[in-house]
Parts: structure tokens; C-alpha cells; sequence
């Protein structure tokens, strides 16, 4: 009954009641606006955006709230203001391209969209694809119809809003879109449930409390960006930084001038910071460790980092469907077990099984499937793609690993062919069927090849039609329509003929072997 209970327990008060507690103490940190907030100021905000858009906009529960915008202060505030009024936030992932985030909205159906000044040109293109009822400017962005957002603001009553009577844990929360492997993205539903256990389980598995203080940068579309270190120090009672995006040069400086103790990034950034002017100086003394997610980090990388900073790596993974970080170990092992993403975290039960299901011997390679409170319900309106990955509440990641006799785990492969490329997954499925699209393409395949900056980068081999005749500049110039610029390979080599397992099936074991020919 108990257990029923905790389960069902929503994520509404997660801010009000840290508020509650430490009024005064300093919660975010605006880096762009130069401004701080303490938690009852971010509070207050919280509160009069969720009482403009349930009294103004007429919000009610499971409606969505899409952003298109780098981070922001605004982002933070609808992020908390949908969870007390029972909306959804469904952010827009402003790498994809028009055409990508038509899809995206036309399947979500916001309600509201709130727009950066930066994006709207491109936001007047998706308008003509899309019904978007209520518009929010952000930071004075110049858009016919919309409303202005910090004026709202200030109108609106900082009270506390009445919780819908019915919101429970497994309401949806959030709704964040992955890239499809068939080329459609899907969204994962993230219920009330999963936010609320992601707080818990990281401080208590990642040692978190209310003196850490973290710097967000990365892009708050993202799993990483929202619910890595960005909710769960917030529960806490520690510090969030705030940057709108990365800038090696600005991020390094403060690290050390906010006396940052936890750090989430990806390899690149990690050799983006090494390779900047400031990082000999910089003092990284108050940094306890830093957690490294999207891919694994380049052991030589690491070594370089060690010797020069005495700092510890810690490897992360996680997936938007199962949290950011489901696995965890302490400093001392992460010395000891290089290569290991850790133990699973606290609240968390995690298997290798073969393709009968059944549980491999230890050592061995098996997928990896998660089951526990912090697991997403499914994907919206996809309920094929929902039965396909959740089967008896166990999460089937794709992803293959191995666990050694001490119960640390290793990732020794990915089912799903995918890329990461700068943090970034790129379903080779997804950006094959652009350019197959082509009329002088017969059939391509993008494999992944290594990369110093990028961890991995993409690289396609097209076979051309009989008789058709195409340069690879116009290839890629044709691909840049549809997809979006990261996902665009790093080079792409016209082949007479693509090695074939059977007829129509390619050899990518093959390709790969004659990789290096590849020039990058």
C-alpha cells in the first residue's frame, strides 16, 4: 500500500517545498542578465507563470507548453510552473531543422510556444506548418501576434496555484524527442514519477547535497541539460549556473569564479576546455568530480586531464527514457574501474539478457534492460513503439554491456546502430533514408569513424544509380534540407559498388574495416 502510494506521488511541489525551507539561500545564478535568485524569488516567478498561463491562457492539465529558445531563466520557470498546473513542457530541439521540428509539433499539438530572439526566423516558417494557439516573446523577440513574456510576468500573482485535484505520479510531465530509428522522432513521456525519483536517486547514488553548485550549459531540450544536475541540486538546496550555451573561453572562468563542485559535459567539451588558453590557470580545487555523459571519454583525453588538474572522471550513462545518470561509483573507483559507467543507481534494477530474455552469466555481453520508478511510460502517441521497448516495466535500451564479478558494468556495444557524435545520437537509419531519398542515389550507408574533437563523426558511402551521375557537394547540399546540420556527414565517398551480405543488405562490417581511406 505504502509502496502504491510513494509511486503515485507527483513532482508539483518540488520547488515550493525547497523554497519553503530555504527561502534565502541562492538558487540559480542568471549568467547573461547577471542576476541571482534566491529560492523564494525563483519561486515567486515560478508561481505568476503558472497563474498567467492557467488564468490567461486558459492552460489546463496535459496541455503543452513547447519552447524554442537557448536557456534561459524562462526556462527554469515553465519548467516548474507546468508541473504545479499539471501541463506539459515539450521542448523543441533547436539543432533540427524547420522541417524536422514541423513533425515534432505537429504530433506534440502545444498549446503555448514561447520563442528566443534568435530563432525567429525560423519559427515564422514552422507558423505556416503548424497551430500554435498562444505565443510568448522572449527577451523582446520581434513576433507578429505574441505575447511579451517578462511583461506577463509582472501582471501575474505570485500566490501559489491549486494543484489539479487529480494530478498524480503517473501524469505526464515532460515529453522530450528522441531521433527515431526509422526517421521519425519519438516522444518519451516523462510522468510525474520520473521526475520525482530522478531527484532522489541522483543525490543519493552521486552523493549530491546543498553546497554543490553546477554550471548548465548544456541545452536544456535535452535529458542532460534538464534533469542531469539541473532539478536534482535544485531539490537538494545547492546552486545552478546558468549560461544560455557553451562558450569554452566564458565556461572555464566560471567554474573557478563560482567555485563549481560537480560538472556535467560531454568528451568534446572536455577537449574544447583542454585545448583553451585558460585551462593551465584555471583553479579547479572546489571541483569534487566530473561526470561524463553522451559517449565515453577518450582514455588519452582523460590521462591529460589527470596529469594536469588531478582531476576525477566520473562515466555516466544514461537515455532520455531512463534518466540522464543510472549508473554510479565513488572517486576511488572511478580510478580503479576505468571504462566502467558504476553500479546502478539506488532506486534502479538493471539486466543482461540474451534474445530470449533470459539473464547472461557474468561477464558475458547481454542487452541491457531497466526497470524501476525512474523509467519513462512510453512514447507519445506511438503505442507500437511503447510495447516494442517497455515489456513487463523492464526498458530495453538497445544497448549491449557486460557486468564483471563486482557488479561494475561496461558497455561493450550499441544494438541500435547509432552515432555519437559531440553528445549528439545519430540514428544512421534516419540520415540513410534522406539521402537514399535522392534520385541518383541506389542505396548508402553511413558508418562512424573516430574522431579527436567529436568522439565519433559520420561518415556515408553512397552507391549511385545506373547512369546517373551527382557530386558529393550537391549530395550534402540536398541532405540540408531535411536534416539537421549535426547529423550532416563529415564526408561522404561515391562507390562503384557497396559490399553486399545478400542482395540489398550492405556489408557495414566491411566498410568499416577500409575505414581509415575515409579522410576527415
Amino acid at each position: 500500500m505504502l509502496q502504491n502510494i510513494m509511486f503515485n506521488m507527483h513532482a508539483a511541489d518540488l520547488l515550493s517545498n525547497r523554497a519553503r525551507l530555504t527561502p534565502n539561500r541562492e538558487a540559480i545564478y542568471d549568467v547573461d542578465n547577471n542576476v541571482r535568485y534566491t529560492y523564494q524569488q525563483l519561486n515567486e516567478r515560478v508561481n505568476r507563470v503558472a497563474n498567467f498561463m492557467k488564468n490567461k491562457l486558459g492552460l489546463k492539465k496535459g496541455d503543452r507548453v513547447s519552447f524554442y529558445a537557448f536557456n534561459s531563466i524562462a526556462y527554469i520557470d515553465v519548467l516548474y510552473a507546468v508541473g504545479k498546473i499539471g501541463a506539459i513542457i515539450a521542448p523543441l530541439n533547436w539543432r533540427l531543422t524547420v522541417s524536422e521540428l514541423i513533425y515534432i509539433t505537429n504530433n506534440s499539438k502545444p498549446k503555448v510556444i514561447l520563442v528566443g530572439p534568435e530563432w525567429v526566423e525560423q519559427f515564422n516558417e514552422l507558423r505556416k506548418e503548424t497551430n500554435i494557439p498562444n505565443i510568448l516573446a522572449l527577451e523582446g523577440a520581434d513576433i507578429k501576434g505574441a505575447l511579451n513574456y517578462d511583461e506577463e510576468l509582472e501582471k501575474s500573482s505570485s500566490q501559489e496555484p491549486e494543484r489539479p485535484a487529480d494530478l498524480n505520479g503517473e501524469d505526464t510531465y515532460c515529453i522530450m524527442y528522441t531521433s527515431g530509428t526509422t526517421g521519425r522522432p519519438k516522444g518519451a513521456m516523462i510522468p510525474h514519477r520520473q521526475v520525482l525519483w530522478n531527484v532522489i536517486n541522483l543525490p543519493v547514488s552521486w552523493g549530491l547535497n546543498e553546497n554543490d553548485t553546477t554550471l548548465i550549459f548544456l541545452p536544456l531540450f535535452h535529458t542532460g541539460g534538464l534533469f542531469g544536475y539541473l532539478t536534482p541540486i535544485l531539490y537538494v538546496g545547492g546552486k545552478i549556473v546558468l549560461i544560455k550555451s557553451f562558450d569554452a573561453d566564458k565556461t572555464l572562468k566560471l567554474l573557478e569564479d563560482e567555485n563549481c563542485t560537480v560538472q556535467l559535459g560531454v568528451p568534446t567539451i572536455y577537449q574544447m576546455w583542454f585545448d583553451n588558453d585558460y585551462f593551465k590557470k584555471v583553479d579547479l580545487s572546489k571541483m569534487n568530480y566530473f561526470n561524463v555523459g553522451g559517449a565515453p571519454i577518450p582514455k588519452p583525453l582523460m590521462e591529460a586531464w589527470v596529469k594536469e588538474k588531478n582531476i576525477v572522471f566520473r562515466q555516466g550513462y544514461g537515455l532520455t527514457e531512463v534518466g540522464p545518470n543510472c549508473f554510479s561509483m565513488t572517486n576511488n573507483e572511478a580510478k580503479t574501474k576505468i571504462g566502467s559507467i558504476g553500479k546502478p543507481i539506488f532506486h534502479s534494477q538493471v539486466r543482461l539478457v540474451d534474445e530470449n530474455k533470459k539473464n547472461v552469466p557474468i561477464g558475458e555481453a547481454g542487452e541491457m534492460i531497466i526497470k524501476g520508478p525512474h523509467v519513462c511510460k512510453g512514447y507519445w502517441e506511438n503505442p507500437e513503439a511503447t510495447e516494442k521497448s517497455l515489456v513487463d516495466g523492464w526498458f530495453y535500451t538497445g544497448d549491449i554491456a557486460r557486468m564483471d564479478k563486482e557488479g561494475f558494468f561496461y558497455i561493450a556495444g550499441r544494438a541500435k546502430e547509432m552515432i555519437i557524435s559531440g553528445g549528439e545520437n545519430i540514428y544512421c537509419a534516419e540520415v540513410e533514408a534522406v539521402f537514399n531519398n535522392h534520385e541518383a542515389v541506389k542505396q548508402c550507408a553511413l558508418i562512424g569513424k573516430p574522431h579527436k574533437k567529436w568522439g565519433e563523426v559520420g561518415i556515408l558511402v553512397v552507391e549511385l544509380k545506373k547512369n546517373k551521375m551527382i557530386t558529393k557537394e550537391e549530395l550534402i547540399k540536398f541532405s540540408k534540407k531535411y536534416i539537421a546540420k549535426y547529423k550532416i556527414p563529415r564526408e561522404l565517398k561515391i562507390v562503384d559498388k557497396m559490399p553486399e551480405i545478400t542482395l540489398g543488405k550492405i556489408d557495414k562490417k566491411a566498410l568499416k574495416k577500409n575505414i581509415e581511406q575515409f579522410k576527415i
